[in-house]
């Protein structure tokens, strides 16, 4: 349909990419109609009028509810005009972002950790996974092993932590409770459906724990640095137009680094916590 990329990822999973390329989107964002005789779609994405026209042709039975795993732009913009269309629920979880936002977004319906989308042959567990965004939901098909990651994993790329709605630490703990399921694939918010969960989750862990230890190492006791400096030495080939994304995920860490004692603030910089 006019170039829209739609794929079924496995039974009862359509993926359909959303035309928004970028250096943050990838490809595009993607959402997903889930289930068979009744669906849900996970992230509308943009409004934009041959997308939505794919999502609902993709569905292979009664399309009952949206589902939302945070209140971006690009995973929330099409999702009340696909609503009206369609009169069915919005639901995301209750909380507003201070930060990066869809400022006309508003859910119909909360939803809560634990919290069950019955569709009937496919059932959804709602998991609270605050980091990239405090509002941010997982959506798990456990009889399946399938997550639906959002924006919490993405494939083949670095998850933006940014504050104040990003929180480096609650990520950490979000990745940890996903560790705990048994969670065999991956569909994340942005690219390829992601066949080792366990191995992915480990990558994750691994890369955000050198990553800290590397904003820690750029840190001295004696003089203040400031994420923009410490960001130019630890990512020096990026692109221009993500720099300032890069500082800010710089600041995430260290905003952990002061959490766990290992840093603080100074004025308008940060420093190494003596020990």
């Amino acid at each position: 349909m006019n170039g829209v990329q739609t794929e079924q990822l496995v039974d009862g999973v359509i993926r359909v990419v959303a035309p928004n390329p970028s250096p943050m989107t990838g490809a595009g964002t993607n959402s997903y109609v889930v289930g068979k005789s009744h669906c849900a779609i996970i992230d509308p994405g943009v409004d934009d009028a041959d997308h939505l026209d794919a999502l609902v042709a993709a569905a292979p039975g009664k399309i009952v509810a949206i589902l939302i795993t945070h209140a971006h732009p690009d995973h929330t913009g099409g999702a009340h005009r696909l609503a009206e269309r369609l009169n069915i629920p919005i639901h995301a979880y209750p909380l507003e972002l201070q930060g990066v936002r869809d400022k006309d977004f508003a859910a119909h319906r909360p939803l809560y950790h634990g919290d069950v989308i019955d569709l009937d042959t496919v059932c959804l567990e709602a998991i609270h996974t605050p980091g990239h965004a405090a509002d941010h939901l997982c959506f798990f098909w456990r009889d399946a092993g399938l997550l639906f990651a959002g924006d919490t994993v993405m494939a083949d790329v670095t998850v933006v932590i940014l504050p104040p709605d990003g929180d480096m630490s609650a990520y950490m703990q979000s990745l940890e409770h996903l560790q705990a399921l048994p969670i065999e694939r991956i569909a994340p918010g942005h690219g390829r459906l992601l066949e080792d969960a366990p191995g992915v989750l480990a990558h994750i862990v691994a890369h955000r724990r050198e990553r800290e230890t590397q904003v820690w190492e750029a840190l001295t006791a004696d003089e203040p640095a400031i994420p923009e400096q410490i960001a130019l030495r630890l990512y020096p080939d990026l692109d221009v137009r993500l720099q300032p994304m890069a500082a800010a995920q710089v600041e995430a860490h260290l905003i952990r680094l002061v959490e766990l004692g290992d840093a603080h603030q100074s004025g308008s910089g940060w420093m190494k916590t003596a020990t």
